[in-house]
């Protein structure tokens, strides 16, 4: 594949929310939503997931198969809970490359993350949708509760297919759709809550209103493995959790995928 794909024409509608704006419109209105919440992100999501999340992200660990000495792309990390994890994984003769748009939010990480010395962590601010690694770079690949951001998931996803290893695998943790009616009902009606919450607590709600938002356009679970194996992974798989509350998404690249073009 090559590493010239054609980019995402900025001017083509995307779904932000239930809104549909220009690419390049979503880029900068998601940007704006984590600016605001950066500094207060972590609290939010242990409130807003009861601190599910955690475990899950010990989940997402242990699917990875990461040995002492691999490297890993924690696209969209963020804030960089996930990236102590991987670095725990793959030891001081290993690398966590953290790869997030957002300056902000990969602020907080950095200043945590070296406060903890995990200097394997390496930084870098790029789109999803183009990555600036070259082909074939890494063991394995994470995007943890960000995918549903991304202005263009198929672009993102080819590009992850890109650079990793033939044999490697992604791993895709975000929300999902519950399986039961009665779950999803109760869990809309929790959802309520996380907007009045984010105004007490960061002083702004419409970042949390655009998350519940986000979360009901995102595709469902067999959509999101069909976008997988369109994208080229092979062995696409999906793992619910808590009812589909979430989920956890499994592909890997083909072993016989030779260099790029």
């Amino acid at each position: 594949m090559s590493s010239k794909q054609q980019q995402s024409d900025p001017s083509a509608e995307v779904n932000f929310g239930y809104q549909k704006v220009s690419a390049a419109e979503k880029t900068e209105r998601v940007g704006a939503v984590f600016r605001a919440v950066a500094k207060r992100y972590d609290v939010m999501n242990d409130i807003m997931s009861l601190g599910t999340h955690r475990i899950f992200k010990r989940m997402v660990l242990h699917m990875s198969g990461l040995r002492q000495g691999h490297k890993v792309l924690d696209l969209a990390g963020g804030t960089g809970d996930m990236a102590a994890l991987f670095a725990d994984a793959v030891g001081p003769q290993g690398e966590v490359v953290l790869a997030d748009l957002n300056e902000d939010m990969m602020r907080v990480g950095r200043d945590r993350l070296l406060d903890d010395g995990l200097t394997q962590i390496s930084f870098c601010r790029a789109p999803a949708e183009a990555l600036p690694f070259p082909d074939q770079q890494f063991d394995c690949a994470c995007i943890s509760f960000g995918l549903r951001n991304f202005t263009d998931k198929d672009q993102a996803l080819r590009e992850l297919l890109r650079v990793l290893k033939p044999g490697a695998a992604l791993l895709v943790l975000e929300f999902s759709k519950p399986t039961d009616p009665l779950l999803e009902g109760a869990y809309k009606a929790f959802q309520t809550l996380w907007p009045p919450i984010g105004k007490a607590l960061v002083g702004d709600a419409q970042p949390y209103q655009y998350l519940v938002d986000s979360i009901r356009v995102h595709p469902d679970q067999n959509a999101l493995r069909q976008m997988f194996s369109d994208a080229g992974f092979v062995d696409a798989e999906y793992h619910n959790l808590l009812g589909g509350i979430a989920a956890i998404h499994r592909g890997c690249k083909p072993m016989n995928d030779g260099p790029a073009d």
